[in-house]
């Protein structure tokens, strides 16, 4: 009888336990951290997203092999959407419906990757996370509504080191409801690697990629031509879209002495308009700029050079006409944008460590927190490296361990850079891209909003495809 009335006594005593342990969980639930919910609650912690108008726009994006007249004239065989390369740029008004038919036509599978834009987790086009790899031969409807304006890109979001790096990518413009369409430029920025055929070099994803930083090519181009001519007039502003799309290069566009600023990062309007001097877009960025030719330039051609490698190297040529108009800069609106002056000292909610290891098919493998998703493999069958909450304030932390460049992509969110290498980074705009030189520390900061399983990777595409990508849940 005795032993009997100790076990009881041991049965609720570890109820008990169980239920405390209980109240202690549930009032550490219901009492977030103050200092993260102001954080949140700050004006601008999160940026607005434009209603819908009702108005679709209906595409069809074929993706076959082509030969075309690209870089210097010569015939090159390339894969391309619509017969073209880059492809052919899609426009919308902020708020409108896109539906895009991809038809496949290559001889291998692929997906639509609509790099930047805020949309519904189904419709990102990660084979594997979010949708079925699209097969040789069908097809798949993207439809989404187009929550910001802005300068964004689309491309593959499978085996993107030979894809894209064959000619699979092209600009999406999503102009604002309420204002003209600007006169404007839309510069694609690549590379690209030659065999000694004068083709495309279809060595991918080689040992000496994986050990460097990607693949880097001899040929520089913008729109798929070598130093190509674009005339503005004197004293009118023109917004410049620039877009990386290379597999690995960083470009840096010297506009020093140029009548310019950087009016949007990545494809939100920045803080304030910035300086533009010497810019840097890592693989995946995008910058978009006012420009407006001096009165004193008329009559002359001025070249926008590449001042990122040790050889300088022409990217385009601005032939300058007419006379001086004196046009003023338009007005630049932006909403309000969070301070979160007390970030940087907070410890981070994820650490993500960023390293190489021997293994994979290609001989080095690229890792987030040890961990590689390697091309191939059902990634539906991974675990989120982090689960984040919608509405949370939310610090993550990179932390790159090698001696290479990674320019580190979140899907589906726009953060703020708030810390490198332990000190405070005010840049004065938003990002989904940022770059990680080696041995870098880099802290970012967000209010999740969009539900679901999205992908955060290099966008170097090559060591992207031998692991360097994992999980983030937001529930």
């Amino acid at each position: 009888m005795r032993a009997r009335t100790n076990w009881i006594l041991v049965a609720v005593a570890l109820a008990a336990g169980a239920f405390a342990g209980w109240l202690i969980a549930a009032a550490v639930e219901v009492r977030p951290d103050p200092v993260r919910a102001a954080l949140a609650a700050e004006p601008g912690a999160t940026l607005p997203r434009a209603a819908a108008t009702g108005v679709v726009h209906e595409v069809e994006l074929v993706a076959a092999p082509a030969t075309l007249p690209l870089l210097d004239g010569r015939s090159l065989e390339v894969w391309a959407y619509d017969g073209q390369v880059p492809g052919p740029t899609l426009r919308a008004r902020v708020g409108d419906t896109l539906r895009v038919r991809l038809r496949n036509q290559l001889p291998v599978p692929t997906t639509i990757h609509w790099h930047g834009i805020r949309l519904p987790n189904g419709m990102d086009g990660v084979p594997g996370v979010t949708q079925p790899a699209v097969e040789p031969g069908a097809s798949f409807v993207y439809e989404f509504v187009l929550r910001d304006a802005g300068t964004f890109w689309y491309h593959p979001h499978l085996r993107g080191s030979e894809q894209v790096e064959r000619g699979l990518h092209g600009a999406l413009v999503v102009e604002p409801a309420d204002a003209p369409p600007p006169r404007e430029l839309v510069w694609i920025l690549d590379d690209w690697r030659l065999a000694a055929s004068g083709q495309i070099d279809e060595r991918f994803v080689t040992r000496h990629d994986l050990a460097h930083d990607g693949r880097w090519g001899q040929v520089t181009t913008v729109n798929g031509r070598v130093l190509p001519s674009f005339e503005l007039r004197a004293g009118e502003v023109t917004r410049l879209r620039l877009i990386n799309a290379a597999n690995g290069r960083v470009f840096a566009p010297d506009f020093t002495g140029f009548d310019a600023r950087i009016v949007a990062f990545d494809g939100v309007p920045v803080d304030a308009p910035l300086p533009a001097g010497r810019l840097e877009l890592a693989p995946g960025n995008r910058i978009d700029i006012e420009l407006r030719p001096r009165a004193e330039d008329a009559g002359r051609q001025l070249r926008i050079e590449d001042r990122f490698p040790r050889r300088t190297v022409g990217l385009a040529a601005l032939d300058v006409v007419g006379a001086a108009q004196g046009e003023p800069w338009p007005q630049h609106r932006v909403a309000a944008a969070p301070v979160w002056a007390s970030a940087v000292d907070l410890a981070p909610d994820h650490v993500f460590d960023l390293d190489a290891a021997r293994g994979g098919p290609d001989g080095i493998v690229w890792r987030i927190g040890g961990r590689a998703m390697l091309h191939g493999e059902d990634h539906g069958a991974h675990e989120p490296a982090a689960t984040l909450h919608e509405g949370e304030w939310t610090k993550l932390r990179f932390v790159n361990r090698s001696g290479r460049l990674h320019p580190i992509h979140l899907h589906g969110q726009f953060f703020r850079v708030v810390a490198r290498n332990g000190r405070p980074a005010a840049e004065g705009h938003w990002r989904d891209t940022v770059l990680l030189r080696p041995r870098d520390v880099v802290d970012v900061a967000l209010v999740p909003e969009e539900a679901g399983r999205w992908v955060l990777h290099c966008h170097v595409m090559e060591h992207h495809d031998a692991g360097m990508m994992t999980l983030v849940e937001v529930r």
